[in-house]
């Protein structure tokens, strides 16, 4: 692949097209960024060229800044690998070029490529180019001049609005708003690009430099009002991370100072919050996503994936109807089976209604709602399943009945097809114990509501073929999920290495913390909520079930607590009556129920657990870090069984699959950010005081005292261990774990 660089051609007409060169979409590299200030100086230059069009190779413009700069800031912590774009070539090189620059947008231009757009006299656009400046994402904020130049184009509250919400618009909006000069079709974009900066030239048309621009930002006073009730929102929809406010500021400095202070904040903004823990487990949440298709063994040995064009989903409830919906919205067609026409009709129904909320919520139109539920059949019998590529069964957790499906459906399938299963617990080996193909069968552990959540854990035994898991990874990426391969253990990935977050809250309790006060930590910290309020969501009976099977599972470091019989006794059963830790009414937010302050009383009485029977001392930061250090804990025995390829794995499961917060980087990358060693000190210093649950994992001290951190797990270790067999659990931990983060998706 040749080096990114850029191209100057010119023209009879005397316009100079300058083209950005960095497949797949011309990211800003390095090489980019000094090729730009080369093409333009010469441009400038020479007496040949009247004006410059500045356009992007293979149909599109930029997808923005080279963030594997920001990889090597991280790195380093060497902010000056960060070159000075906003001022030396946006600013003085080409908006105060001596001849007008025009940009040729087409495809996308996102982040710095719109920056670079906006800093142009004018800008032409192709039909349906993607516009947008996502850097907040990133933890960081637009820093070649967008901040400045955005609102001066569209008006201050569109613009806080992109920004803000990391939001892309289409060109046709971009026309409507006064960021697009004109749309025209994509074979014609370089001649009317050329002619339009001809015509700027010769006076024909006006001579704009955007960052001189005040008549949409309104009066002072406007702006104020407009940016305070946006520092309000920003409090709520991101109150844990700095680049929300930092991009306020910069805004505002440019409304009162001018755009060239303006962009001078901006800069030194930016490279400020570079450096920051939220820009570093941001980039490192992106890579890490990324990572996820590279399976040493799979990915890496010529195998092509196979076509899935029908897919057979056994079981039509909660589960198998969501999966079922996933796939017919990503035109893949599904035979529903079921055992009777009853459960198969209200499958069906539950299908239908899934579609319609996609509607609903803007996800789908009607049309292409209409063309997935065509591709949706029902079934009583295997008499559909000859020509399936795949089998997904999600059934109730019952070994026997699995290996009858699988037995039964071997006989009756193409031998090319793929036999997955959606367990969450149950050992794979078990399940296709009684087939003669096992290295067809595969785990595709999808979490509720399955069309929604954006995870999918792929599970694979010893015996799992590399086509299947690379079929299985494809398919998992056409029906828009995040596919991470994990071997087969008990919980797997996510609920293995999450089971001890309600655990240790529970003994927290027992110590005499209070319930709310731990809860309000969790979500501050940024879950989407505290453990007590997920035992109501989730109901009282799955607790108490997935407490008995993980305690059977880990009987070392599991605490019994009497506290969950106590409230059934005391007929609460959390959302589902109204009643749990707090109250549930009709239209009113969850609210703290203080008569359950006697239940949990009676229970500390019951355990017995506080030293000296009194309520122990603890810092709000001691409380967080004793729900969360035991998941780093059991994360470092998953890295050390190598049921992950890689640690960075883990930070994605734990990011899609738990609601883990983004900016945190993962499960892992957060516990680098506070220090295996803190970590590993505090586990002991509790396993001498309150017991064995928070023992330190061998894995977890050989790196704290090592000092190496625990994202540099050996990724080429990666055993098979055989599960523990749990007989009733594994819907019982799908249930409690992922119910945690339907919340959170629900309104998406």
């Amino acid at each position: 692949m040749a080096k990114p660089h850029v191209t100057m051609e010119v023209g009879n007409d005397g316009v100079a097209v300058v083209t950005l060169i960095n497949p797949p979409v011309n990211a800003l590299a390095i090489p980019i960024i000094a090729g730009l200030k080369e093409k333009f100086d010469e441009a400038t230059r020479r007496n040949d060229v009247k004006a410059l069009v500045l356009t992007g190779k293979g149909g599109r413009f930029s997808g923005g800044f080279d963030i594997n700069v920001f990889q090597k800031v991280h790195a380093t912590g060497d902010i000056s690998l960060v070159p000075d774009v906003s001022v030396e070539l946006v600013v003085n090189t080409i908006e105060d070029c001596k001849k007008p620059v025009v940009a040729a947008v087409e495809g996308l231009a996102l982040g710095g490529g719109l920056e670079l757009a906006m800093g142009c006299h004018a800008r032409i656009a192709a039909p349906k180019t993607q516009l947008g400046l996502p850097e907040l994402t990133l933890g960081v904020i637009p820093g070649f001049g967008g901040t400045q130049r955005l609102p001066r184009l569209l008006g201050l509250s569109k613009a806080i609005e992109i920004m803000l919400l990391s939001k892309s618009i289409m060109s046709e909006e971009g026309k409507k708003l006064g960021l697009i000069d004109a749309i025209v079709p994509s074979q014609e974009l370089l001649k009317v690009s050329r002619q339009w900066a001809l015509d700027i030239s010769e006076r024909r048309k006006p001579w704009l430099r955007s960052l001189h621009r005040t008549d949409k930002i309104g009066s002072l006073s406007e702006a104020r009002e407009v940016l305070k009730a946006a520092r309000q929102q920003a409090k709520k929809i991101a109150p844990n991370v700095p680049q929300h406010q930092a991009c306020l500021d910069v805004m505002e400095e440019g409304i009162i100072h001018g755009g060239y202070n303006g962009v001078l904040k901006e800069a030194k903004v930016f490279k400020e919050l570079v450096l920051t823990e939220t820009s570093k487990g941001l980039v490192h949440a992106f890579f890490a996503q990324r990572m996820t298709s590279k399976i040493p063994k799979v990915t890496d040995v010529g195998l092509k994936p196979r076509h899935i064009k029908k897919v057979a989903v056994i079981g039509g409830g909660l589960m198998g109807s969501g999966i079922a919906t996933a796939l017919i919205v990503s035109n893949i067609h599904v035979v529903l089976k079921e055992i009777n026409s009853e459960y198969l009709q209200k499958g069906t129904k539950t299908i239908e209604a899934n579609v319609r909320s996609l509607v609903t919520r803007g996800k789908l139109t009607r049309d292409k709602a209409d063309k997935a539920l065509s591709m949706l059949k029902g079934a009583l019998d295997y008499s559909d399943f000859k020509d399936v590529d795949m089998v997904i069964e999600a059934v109730i957790e019952s070994v026997p009945l699995k290996q009858k499906i699988f037995s039964e459906i071997e006989k009756v399938c193409p031998p090319h097809c793929i036999l997955a299963t959606n367990t969450s617990t149950i050992d794979l080996n078990l399940v296709g114990e009684k087939t003669s193909s096992q290295d067809r069968i595969i785990g595709a552990h999808f979490f509720s509501p399955a069309h929604i959540m954006p995870l999918l854990e792929i599970v694979r035994t010893e015996k799992t073929s590399a086509q299947a898991i690379l079929d299985l990874m494809t398919v998992g990426k056409t029906i828009k999920k995040v596919p991470v391969v994990v071997g087969n253990c008990t919980g797997f990935a996510v609920n293995r290495s999450f089971f001890p977050y309600t655990q240790s809250a529970l003994i927290l309790v027992h110590l005499g913390v209070d319930v709310f006060r731990i809860d309000k930590l969790i979500s501050s910290f940024g879950l989407p909520m505290g453990p007590f309020q997920l035992q109501d969501l989730s109901g009282y009976g799955v607790a108490l079930a997935v407490g008995k099977e993980f305690a059977n599972a880990f009987p070392d470091r599991t605490f019994q607590s009497p506290l969950i019989d106590l409230l059934v006794k005391n007929g609460r059963n959390g959302k589902t009556n109204g009643k749990g830790y707090y109250i549930y009414e009709k239209g009113s937010k969850p609210r703290p129920d203080p008569s359950v302050l006697p239940i949990i009383e009676e229970s500390r009485r019951l355990a017995n657990i506080m030293p000296d029977g009194k309520p122990i001392n603890i810092t709000d930061k001691e409380i967080v870090e004793m729900v969360l250090f035991p998941v780093v804990n059991e994360a470092c025995r998953v890295l050390d069984e190598g049921v992950v390829v890689r640690a960075s794995d883990l930070d994605t499961a734990s990011v899609l699959g738990m609601s883990f917060p983004s900016y945190r980087g993962g499960i892992v990358f957060w516990a680098d950010l506070v220090g295996p060693k803190h970590v590993y000190d505090s586990l002991k210093k509790w396993s001498q005081r309150f017991g064995d649950f928070y023992k330190p994992s061998k894995f977890l001290e050989e790196r704290a005292t090592g000092g190496i951190p625990l994202v540099r797990a050996p990724s080429s270790l990666f055993f098979f261990h055989l599960c523990i067999y749990l007989p009733s659990s594994a819907l019982i931990v799908k249930t409690t774990m992922e119910m945690y983060t339907a919340l959170v998706v629900k309104d998406r």
